[in-house]
C-alpha cells in the first residue's frame, strides 16, 4: 500500500536513497596533511596526501585537499602539477644538456620544485602564460646502454603550484660552439594524475648492436611491475629481474626506474635485427609511467644516419580506434619546404584487429593477428585516417637525412587519438635548430590561430572532414607558441638540424575511452 515493510537500524550512517553505509560518500576530515574522505560507495575511506610543495592544503571545514593542484581541480589531460622526467639511453655527448621545458598556461606564476630522491635539484618560478627551459644533469646509469637495470631514484620529480605542461629534450641543444649533437629527440610527458597501470610499447629494432629500450617509472613505493614481451620482444639484455626472453616481475619504489634493453639477435651487422621491443605489454599494480627510447637507430635500416628516439607512451585507457597521421615538412637549405616520406607503425592491443584507411592506402596492411603484433608502412608521404576494430597504438618515424631533404634524421612521435584533441595549446620549439614546424589537424572550417594570427587554409585529408595545415615556426623569440581554435584539433611539433631532429605531440587530452565500436 506504499508503506514500509521493515525498519533496519544502521550501525554507522543511514544515507537517503542508499540505506545503511559505513560513511556518507564524499564527506571527509583532515588528519594533518591527509584528507580522509569517504569513497563513492560509502563502504570505505580514501586517504589523499595534500602536497604542500604543489600548494595544496587540507581544508578542515571541507575535509578535502584544496588548491589549484588539488586532485579534484585537475582534469584528464597533459596539463598537471606532478611529473617524472626520465633520462633514457642515448649516444649524445654529455657536453649537451638534458632539459625540461615548463609551460605555464594559467593566470598565476607557477613555483616549480625539482628533486631527485631526497635531493633538491632546482627551484624556479615560471610566469603566467610563459615557457621556461630548465637544464638538468644527465643520469649516467640510464643514459648508457648495457644490461637491463633498476636505477634507484633514477627519475627527476617536477612539482608545481599551478597546472603546467612539461616536455623533456634529450638533449635540448642542436649546436654548441659550432659542434653538432646529431642525436636528439623530445617527448611530451604525462602527469602523475593520469598515469595508468597498463601500457603497450612502441619503439624500434636493435640496430648494429645499438639497443631499443623502455623505461618504467613508479610514483609509489612497493609498485609491482609485470612485463610480457611481444613476438619480437623476446631477445632482451637480461638484468634486474628481467629474463633474457623479455619476461619479468619487478618491484619499484617511488622515483625508481626500470630500463629494459633489447639485445643483439645475432644477425648480420648490415641487416636490421629481429630484436624489437615494440608490442611489449607493461602492467603494474599501481600507476606507472612508460617512456620508449632507442640508443641510436637508422630509418630505414640501411640509410644514414642513426639518431636517438624517445617518446612517452599513452596509457591504454587513453588509446582509441581512430587516428589521423600527417607527413612532416622538411626544409633544405635555401629551398622551399616539402613533405618527406616517413614510416608509420600500428600496434595491436587485441587479437584479430582489422585496420582501414581514409583515403585508401594501396598495399597498406589491414590485419594484426595477436596483441602486441605490429606492422609498418615503410615510407609514405600521404596524410590519412587510421580506423581500427579495437584500440591500437600508432607511432610515426622520420627517415634519415640521406633519404632526402639535406637535413634531419630519425625521430619518433606518438599519434594522438581524435577523441583526445583540444581547443588550445601552449608549446615550445627550440630556436637553435635550422627549422621547426607544427602540423595542425583540424575539422575543415575550424578557425585556428597561431600566436594570434590565423592559420592558412588546411589541405583536406580524403573524405574525413579534417584537414592539415603545416606551418614553419619562427626562430625569433624564446620558442614559445600558442594555438587556439573554435573546434578541437591536434598538433605535432618537430624540427631539424644537420643529421638530427626532434618530434613530439604538442599536447592531448587523456580521458578514458571505452574500447567499443561506435
Amino acid at each position: 500500500m506504499g508503506g514500509f515493510s521493515e525498519q533496519t537500524p544502521c550501525d554507522d550512517v543511514c544515507v537517503d536513497g542508499l540505506g545503511c553505509l559505513l560513511c556518507n560518500p564524499g564527506e571527509g576530515m583532515c588528519n594533518g596533511d591527509v584528507a580522509h574522505v569517504c569513497n563513492d560507495a560509502g563502504d570505505g575511506y580514501v586517504d589523499t596526501y595534500c602536497d604542500g610543495v604543489q600548494g595544496v592544503t587540507c581544508d578542515p571545514d571541507l575535509g578535502h585537499c584544496v588548491g589549484a593542484c588539488a586532485p579534484a581541480n585537475l582534469g584528464t589531460s597533459y596539463i598537471g602539477c606532478d611529473y617524472y622526467p626520465t633520462v633514457t639511453t642515448t649516444r649524445v655527448e654529455q657536453t649537451y644538456h638534458f632539459a625540461v621545458v615548463v609551460s605555464n598556461t594559467t593566470d598565476e606564476t607557477a613555483h616549480v620544485t625539482i628533486t631527485r630522491g631526497a635531493t633538491s635539484v632546482v627551484e624556479d618560478d615560471v610566469p603566467s602564460q610563459s615557457v621556461k627551459v630548465i637544464t638538468l644533469p644527465w643520469v649516467t646509469e640510464l643514459r648508457d646502454g648495457g644490461d637491463s637495470r633498476i636505477v634507484a631514484d633514477g627519475a627527476y620529480r617536477v612539482r608545481s603550484t599551478q597546472p603546467i605542461t612539461l616536455y623533456q629534450y634529450s638533449p635540448l641543444e642542436y649546436v654548441i660552439d659550432d659542434e653538432y649533437s646529431m642525436a636528439n629527440d623530445a617527448s611530451l610527458l604525462v602527469p602523475v594524475n593520469v598515469w595508468s597501470a597498463d601500457y603497450w610499447v612502441a619503439i624500434r629494432n636493435t640496430h648494429v648492436w645499438q639497443p631499443g629500450a623502455y623505461a618504467v617509472v613508479a610514483s609509489q613505493d612497493g609498485t609491482k611491475v609485470t612485463v610480457t614481451p611481444s613476438a619480437t620482444g623476446k631477445i632482451v639484455a637480461a638484468g634486474a629481474g628481467i629474463a633474457a626472453d623479455g619476461t619479468g616481475v619487478v618491484m619499484l619504489d617511488e622515483g625508481d626506474v626500470l630500463q629494459v634493453f633489447s639485445r643483439d639477435g645475432g644477425g648480420e651487422p648490415a641487416m636490421p635485427d629481429i630484436s624489437d621491443l615494440t608490442g611489449t605489454h607493461v602492467t603494474a599494480d599501481k600507476p606507472i609511467q612508460v617512456i620508449a627510447a632507442h640508443y641510436c637507430t637508422y630509418i630505414p635500416w640501411n640509410v644514414e644516419a642513426c639518431d636517438h628516439l624517445e617518446e612517452s607512451m599513452l596509457p591504454y585507457e587513453s588509446l582509441a580506434r581512430e587516428y589521423l597521421v600527417t607527413t612532416p615538412l622538411v626544409k633544405p637549405k635555401d629551398q622551399d619546404p616539402f613533405t618527406k616520406a616517413r614510416m608509420v607503425r600500428v600496434i595491436a592491443t587485441e587479437a584479430a584487429t582489422t585496420i582501414s584507411y581514409e583515403p585508401p592506402q594501396d598495399g597498406a596492411p589491414t590485419t594484426l593477428a595477436n596483441p602486441g603484433d605490429y606492422f609498418e608502412i615503410a615510407a609514405t608521404d600521404k596524410d590519412f585516417m587510421i580506423t581500427a576494430s579495437a584500440k591500437v597504438v600508432v607511432a610515426e618515424y622520420m627517415q634519415g637525412q640521406q633519404a632526402g631533404g639535406d637535413t634531419g634524421d630519425p625521430a619518433m612521435t606518438i599519434a594522438v587519438p581524435l577523441k583526445q584533441y583540444r581547443t588550445d595549446y601552449l608549446f615550445h620549439a627550440p630556436t637553435n635548430y635550422e627549422s621547426s614546424f607544427v602540423n595542425v589537424t583540424a575539422p575543415m572550417g575550424a578557425s585556428i590561430t597561431l600566436d594570434g594570427m590565423p592559420l592558412p587554409a588546411p589541405t583536406p585529408i580524403g573524405n574525413t572532414g579534417y584537414g592539415v595545415a603545416r606551418v614553419q615556426l619562427s626562430n625569433a623569440g624564446d620558442g614559445t607558441h600558442a594555438l587556439a581554435g573554435d573546434q578541437k584539433f591536434g598538433i605535432q611539433v618537430y624540427g631539424y638540424g644537420q643529421y638530427t631532429s626532434y618530434w613530439y605531440p604538442g599536447g592531448a587530452d587523456l580521458k578514458f575511452i571505452p574500447n567499443i565500436p561506435e
